[in-house]
């Protein structure tokens, strides 16, 4: 697999980003080339299937499939720029690198104002961060892994997934402890982290085959570092193993092909609502 960050494009699709490469000769190829086996993934020459290779030699067709070169890693990217651009803000407007000002009061999550109608919190609390320390780790890894997987399954999809992650990993924080000030990307990250996770139990070593002991070590840390938010990494976690599971149709397809078939769409908005409902039954009570 190609080292996480390193960008390339894949060999025979020269206008499509990756960062995946094939298991065997290393050749980075993109989703349209990828053939899955039980020991990885490789690519159309070396997977011995002479009518694979042979469809993919032909003209792309003018119609671009969920995953063609349309799909880059373009969500990543903003979400990365985002949460730096914000931290800026709150840097710019407090003073302090804490950046503890009228942007974390206003837009942090609380159940007591989450409770009071300010729902806006559950997204905005995740462009949010309480020091450089924790926004650098949050954009890392980010960085490294939302890449990789954007690159598989499509920027449509991770949107979708990195929003759900989000939405779940406020219910988590919200659910385990409602009145403290929660913030950052971390569950939305953890999301990822978790999609990560199903996809390598299924074979497709989307972060190079170290996904558990990755969601093993931060699950770890969540435990051992003091005002870290246990609730919301799990729930960004959780989050982003269902949407994966339903996106794959619990393991009858490859993600990175699934067509957003109404039942998949419904899948995946219930596990939004879910989340939502968990975070307004908690605050509510």
């Amino acid at each position: 697999m190609t080292e996480p960050g390193q960008e390339t494009v894949c060999y025979r699709h020269k206008n499509v980003e990756t960062a995946v490469s094939c298991s065997d000769c290393g050749k980075p190829i993109c989703p349209d080339c990828m053939v899955f086996g039980p020991v990885g993934i490789r690519c159309p020459d070396c997977s011995g299937q002479r009518e694979a290779r042979a469809q993919r030699s032909r003209p792309r067709p003018s119609v671009q499939s969920l995953t063609s070169s349309a799909s880059t890693d373009i969500v990543t990217r903003l979400m990365v720029g985002a949460i730096v651009i914000i931290y800026i803000a709150q840097v710019a407007e407090s003073g302090s690198l804490g950046g503890v000002g009228d942007l974390m009061v206003n837009g942090a999550l609380f159940g007591p104002s989450v409770a009071d109608g300010e729902w806006y919190r559950l997204v905005t609390s995740a462009f949010l961060h309480s020091g450089p320390i924790h926004l650098f780790f949050n954009a890392l890894i980010l960085w490294w892994f939302g890449r990789s997987l954007e690159g598989l399954i499509g920027s449509r999809r991770f949107l979708a997934l990195y929003f759900i992650s989000m939405l779940a990993g406020a219910a988590g924080a919200l659910l385990l402890s409602p009145n403290s000030i929660t913030v950052g990307a971390s569950g939305a990250v953890f999301g990822v982290l978790g999609a990560g996770l199903v996809l390598e139990r299924r074979g497709i070593m989307v972060f190079g085959g170290a996904a558990l002991p990755i969601v093993a070590f931060n699950v770890i840390l969540s435990f051992i570092i003091p005002r870290i938010s246990i609730g919301g990494h799990l729930g960004g976690l959780i989050g982003g193993a269902l949407v994966i599971l339903i996106l794959s149709r619990f393991g009858r397809a490859n993600p990175a092909y699934t067509r957003m078939s109404p039942a998949v769409v419904v899948g995946l908005i219930a596990v939004a609502a879910v989340s939502v409902l968990v975070s307004y039954v908690q605050v509510s009570g």
